[in-house]
């Protein structure tokens, strides 16, 4: 006991000492384990397909080659049905998306010369004002940013070497990230009785059962918050869509499946999506760009108050007002990271302190009970 607090006392001065060294030794380490939280996370995420389809998958039978199957079965399923979703969603949206940006930049000057007559109508504008916007070359300019966007200060073959650089070094990291997450998936049972086992082994007895118990707390968290802001999120395009249809505004399709990408991104996610269906629309017609708006913030407000907090506020049993706090303080921390992370957190949090809330209460009321008993029970003559 006492060699391992001396060497735990040696190790934090060390730390505090060499902090700038070691501050960058655990960022170098950070760096390189990426990959295996990416793969980490994805497996979190696969596996709730996984465990569905493998309770769907031939439960009946008791063939011992189905029963060898269904894992990487199931496994297959679940990769493919990820795959299938983001691609069936980047095919919708990036073709309409790259239309409307070229639409936009090429309305650009007629816009700003009827926006700058209107104001000069107003008596908002003087006419050199106006006939000084009216001259300006919006298009060459927009060419002008667009090329310092895409070349930067440096050469343009610098530019275009870093970029290809990010997306190789994102390809091998999304690569080895879902490598690891199939072998994760494929020996899922085998590592839980490890690290039962380890923790079994490692930490006291008294703590033994308090760690399992967080865990298991951590992970029905995580998993109703992730199927419950999954379903919330088709709910919410959906209907994002269908209104859009039944209303007549153009891109209902796209402008739907980008709202419900973006609503998993909890609480302002949806407004970020409208924001790019805003912009799509204000293309055709700007006056049912204004309306979308209008019609998206009256659907937000229906999802924030009856859709939201009964999907997900209720399957991680969780107030709304701590689904709010929760949302704000992560985006503050860790930005759109901890917007998706806080909630089960807090989740987690409050439903442990619940628990010792609830097992502390009855302790005193079973004590107060028990005082009051021998007060009053007759003395024994």
């Amino acid at each position: 006991m006492f060699i391992a607090a001396a060497i735990t006392v040696v190790a934090v001065f060390l730390v505090i000492h060499y902090w700038d060294a070691a501050a960058g030794l655990a960022g170098v380490a950070f760096q390189a384990a990426q990959p295996l939280f990416l793969g980490c996370a994805m497996a979190y995420i696969a596996n709730i397909l996984m465990s569905f389809y493998e309770r769907h998958y031939f439960t009946k039978s008791k063939r011992p080659l189905v029963r060898k199957s269904a894992r990487p079965v199931c496994l297959l399923g679940a990769l493919l049905t990820v795959a299938a979703v983001l691609l069936g969603v980047i095919r919708l949206v990036l073709p309409e998306l790259a239309e409307c940006v070229t639409i936009i930049v090429s309305q650009v000057p007629r816009a700003v010369d009827s926006i700058a007559a209107a104001l000069y109508r107003s008596g908002i504008f003087s006419q050199k004002v106006t006939q000084y916007l009216q001259d300006i070359d919006w298009q060459g300019l927009i060419e002008w940013c667009a090329g310092i966007l895409t070349r930067g200060v440096g050469d343009a073959v610098t530019f275009a070497a870093g970029v290809f650089s990010s997306f190789v070094t994102a390809l091998v990291t999304v690569f080895i990230g879902l490598v690891f997450a199939v072998n994760i998936l494929l020996r899922r049972d085998k590592l839980k009785e490890q690290l039962s086992r380890m923790i079994g082994v490692y930490l006291p007895e008294k703590w033994h059962k308090s760690v399992l118990h967080l865990l298991n707390t951590l992970n029905k968290c995580f998993h109703s918050y992730i199927v419950g802001q999954f379903t919330e999120a088709i709910i919410l395009g959906a209907l994002c869509a269908l209104g859009m249809l039944i209303l007549g505004f153009p891109y209902a399709a796209m402008t739907g499946a980008v709202v419900g990408v973006t609503a998993l991104i909890p609480v302002a996610g949806a407004y970020i999506g409208g924001a790019v269906g805003f912009l799509l629309i204000l293309t055709v017609s700007p006056l049912k760009a204004v309306l979308f708006i209008v019609y998206l913030v009256i659907l937000q407000q229906l999802e924030g108050n009856l859709i939201y907090p009964k999907v997900v506020g209720s399957s991680v049993g969780l107030p709304g007002i701590w689904v709010l706090a929760a949302v704000t303080v992560g985006g503050g921390v860790m930005g759109i990271l901890g917007m998706l992370i806080g909630v089960p957190l807090s989740a987690t949090v409050y439903q442990l302190l619940r628990e010792d809330i609830n097992r502390r209460d009855k302790g005193h009321a079973f004590k107060n009970a028990g005082g009051d008993d021998a007060k009053d029970a007759p003395a024994e003559k």
